[in-house]
């Protein structure tokens, strides 16, 4: 049977756990790879083309062991509804159905509350909604100063919800971030913030390019450790 992009595949672990496998073709691939997809609880192999989609396949398959044990240790989900508590901004912040009128409102405490009232269905948009703006309006500032740090200019900010990527610079100017970023402690959007504005001066990971980070956030190693150790948290939120 031929194997198709987006199609799901189930192996069979050791201990007799069943693993499913997303097959995806991403141009940008440089090579085969393996990914958790945090949300949905299995594993993507990646092929840079359609081509070698049946390559991809067997190279899940030779790791389906390793695939296992990571799928196992996945942080749980923090689903956005009454009374979960996510991470804002590096800090606990609790969902609350309570308050007056439909605009989603941060009140200070410990922890913080995040007060979206209306319809209970329409609790994890709403929430998702709230800190896209939060996200985009932070991502921006920082943009801000980097690009005055580094005498550049983007030509735009937007926030995703990306899967593989935190931060993305296009030729052309643009910078898009995930919006996941607003979740995580200031330092480390800050972090990548500049990562992106530094692509702006140099398209590549050199040490000039590293330089350039370092202008802007001189400890941008800790940060990237930190986003190393809990992205699959960040990943992990909003269904």
């Amino acid at each position: 049977m031929r194997l198709n992009d987006g199609q799901t595949m189930t192996l069979r672990a050791a201990g007799g756990h069943r693993i499913k496998v997303r097959l995806e073709v991403n141009a940008k691939a440089r090579r085969l790879i393996i990914r958790l997809d945090e949300r949905r609880r299995e594993a993507v192999a990646v092929a840079p083309s359609s081509r070698q989609i049946e390559a991809a396949a067997a190279f899940a398959a030779e790791r389906v062991d390793w695939i296992s044990t990571r799928l196992q240790h996945l942080p749980e989900i923090t689903r956005f509804e009454d009374g979960e508590i996510f991470q804002y901004r590096g800090e606990d912040c609790e969902i609350s159905l309570e308050g007056e009128g439909r605009i989603a409102r941060i009140h200070l405490g410990d922890p913080r509350i995040l007060s979206v009232p209306g319809d209970p269905e329409t609790t994890p948009s709403r929430v998702v909604r709230f800190l896209k703006k939060q996200a985009k309006a932070d991502l921006t500032r920082a943009v801000t100063r980097h690009c005055e740090v580094l005498k550049v200019s983007a030509k735009g900010v937007s926030v995703k919800d990306t899967r593989s990527r935190w931060g993305s610079c296009t030729v052309d100017g643009q910078l898009a971030f995930s919006w996941r970023l607003i979740m995580a402690p200031p330092e480390v959007l800050n972090y990548v913030a500049a990562h992106e504005c530094a692509h702006l001066r140099e398209m590549n990971h050199s040490a000039k390019f590293w330089a350039h980070v370092a202008r802007c956030c001189p400890d941008w190693q800790r940060q990237r450790a930190w986003l190393r150790l809990h992205g699959t948290e960040l990943q992990a939120a909003g269904e």
